[in-house]
């Protein structure tokens, strides 16, 4: 089991960016496929995107082309950049782990998760 810690989340206005941070302990991170899910209140939490530990990225249609993820192998971190943020993105995001090697949007398919950021947009 890994731990995950989220950060970066915080109040942006429409059209503005957000870099999420997701930091994971352990020595395997670099063999764990990342995900970003979001819940907002009163909603289901919702698959984002993700990237398999090859690099290899998957995307909700509603974020393609504004969101990108990433990771960082040597730091242990992993990353959701948000630009033309909407007010539909407001959410608490979660970053979660898999040691498979495919993204899935799946929310039962990821065994660790952090407890959450808090992005907010103004309009």
């Amino acid at each position: 089991q890994v731990q995950l810690v989220e950060s970066g989340g915080g109040l942006v206005q429409a059209g503005g960016s957000l870099r999420l941070s997701c930091a994971v302990s352990g020595r395997t991170f670099s063999s764990y496929t990342m995900a970003w899910f979001r819940q907002a209140p009163g909603k289901e939490r919702e698959f984002v995107g993700g990237i398999s530990w090859s690099g290899g990225t998957s995307y909700v249609d509603s974020v393609k082309g504004r969101f990108t993820i990433s990771r960082d192998n040597a730091k242990n971190t992993a990353y959701l950049q948000m630009n033309s943020l909407k007010p539909e993105d407001a959410s608490v995001y979660y970053c979660a782990a898999r040691r498979g090697s495919i993204v899935s949007r799946a929310r039962n398919e990821y065994d660790d998760w952090g407890q959450g950021t808090q992005v907010t947009v103004s309009s």
